[in-house]
């Protein structure tokens, strides 16, 4: 989500400046052009040339260039960026911005800043604490800007972290939210996703499962989240946790279970994900306490278990669909992967399969990647290799341009 976008870097007098490095190399990873713009004390702590070395950019932190005595126009970088984050921010600097001091190169380019505003607070934790602070921050808070502590992220109104700056993997992360949010928008739509594997007991302590880890389907769900989706996220018993406050977390353990839920969710869902590795048959009866090793010497050392099919909650669901839902599928085949997909789009009444085979190297259960292809009665769309939370958002686009529909 940051592909091509402008960013102006702000950096202050802080001893954190030198995350700036690792923010700059994060940011062009995901495709963004950066401009850093650093206050006098800024350049104490890391110097203009080892920035410019990695945006290829001149580092702006005059009003007027030594070299040639050019002006630095603040106004033209206020038009030109998407976003401006200011990362360190010292106390000097929030103050100086909630009061419009305009004594350098990097207030003036803020208060001139067309795009959003992004501060990262970085002091110790007195100053941070200390009324003065606080009130220049909630100053902030209320022109509009967005504050970005450890672990809390973007805060409204309730400033609660400790003046640590965040890590620049997580300011990146909150920028992408912050885009995404702009420019997809699920707000309104609610969506029903299946997640993990399903454990079918034998007894106390032995169950028939698989080797699904929940991580494609808590993936989906957090990107449905952050695109403003309310999320209703069934899920098996997986050791993946789920923090958003979109996501409404139902855990289940058996496919029974995972019937009953998805069941009665679905009628009032917009769409459903149905990304579950539900087991297709479940031990006719359990029993009640473990089955010793010498019950099974008596029978000449074996155990028969009996198995019955468990409900297809994918054909249940595909029977209960109205118009104006959409549901989505997985396929997770070994061999004739496109038949087996394109039988079960039918069978199901699914709007568009997700398919994946165990033949490609990287997919399936228990990586962090996936490879996947989108077929539907409008053909097949296939994608290369990538991570989960990469793949999650190529189905969530798809699923987005059918809503539109």
């Amino acid at each position: 989500m940051l592909q091509n976008k402008k960013i102006v870097l702000g950096i202050t007098g802080s001893i954190a400046a030198y995350k700036a490095c690792l923010l700059i190399r994060g940011l062009i990873k995901k495709g963004a052009e950066v401009q850093v713009v650093i206050t006098p004390a800024g350049k104490e702590f890391i110097t203009p040339l080892t920035l410019s070395t990695l945006t290829h950019k001149p580092v702006v932190s005059e009003f007027f260039d030594r070299r040639d005595g050019s002006w630095n126009s603040h106004v033209d970088l206020g038009l030109w960026a998407d976003a401006m984050v200011i990362a360190p921010a010292t106390a000097s600097t929030i103050g100086k911005m909630a009061n419009g001091i305009a004594d350098n190169m990097l207030i003036t380019t803020y208060l001139s800043m067309k795009a959003p505003v992004f501060i990262a607070p970085a002091m110790d934790l007195d100053m941070y604490a200390h009324p003065s602070t606080q009130h220049n921050l909630q100053t902030l808070l209320s022109y509009g800007n967005h504050i970005i502590e450890p672990g809390t992220g973007f805060l409204a109104s309730k400033l609660e972290g400790k003046g640590r700056m965040e890590e620049p993997d997580a300011i990146i992360e909150q920028l992408e939210e912050y885009f995404i949010s702009q420019e997809h928008c699920m707000k309104g739509q609610r969506v029903l996703i299946t997640a993990g594997p399903t454990y079918e007991k034998i007894d106390p302590v032995r169950f028939i499962g698989n080797y699904s880890s929940g991580k494609m389907g808590i993936a989906l769900a957090n990107e449905c989240a952050r695109r403003g989706a309310e999320v209703e996220l069934v899920c098996g018993p997986v050791q993946q946790k789920t923090t958003h406050p979109n996501i409404h977390r139902t855990d289940v353990e058996n496919a029974q279970q995972m019937y009953d839920a998805a069941t009665s969710l679905f009628p009032g869902c917009n769409s459903a994900i149905l990304c579950a590795a539900v087991a297709d048959f479940t031990p006719a009866a359990v029993a009640d306490s473990k089955i010793k090793r010498e019950v099974l010497r008596e029978k000449d050392g074996e155990l028969v278990i009996h198995l019955q099919p468990t409900k297809d909650i994918a054909r249940a669901i595909g029977q209960m669909k109205q118009p104006g839902q959409t549901l989505v599928g997985f396929a997770l085949e070994t061999d004739n992967e496109l038949v087996h997909a394109q039988d079960k789009l039918k069978k199901k009444n699914l709007d568009f399969i997700v398919l994946n085979s165990l033949r490609d190297e990287g997919a399936g259960f228990r990586c962090d990647t996936n490879k996947i292809a989108i077929i539907s009665a409008e053909g097949k769309k296939t994608f290369p290799l990538k991570s989960k939370t990469e793949v999650a958002a190529d189905i969530i686009n798809e699923l987005e341009t059918r809503l539109k529909h």
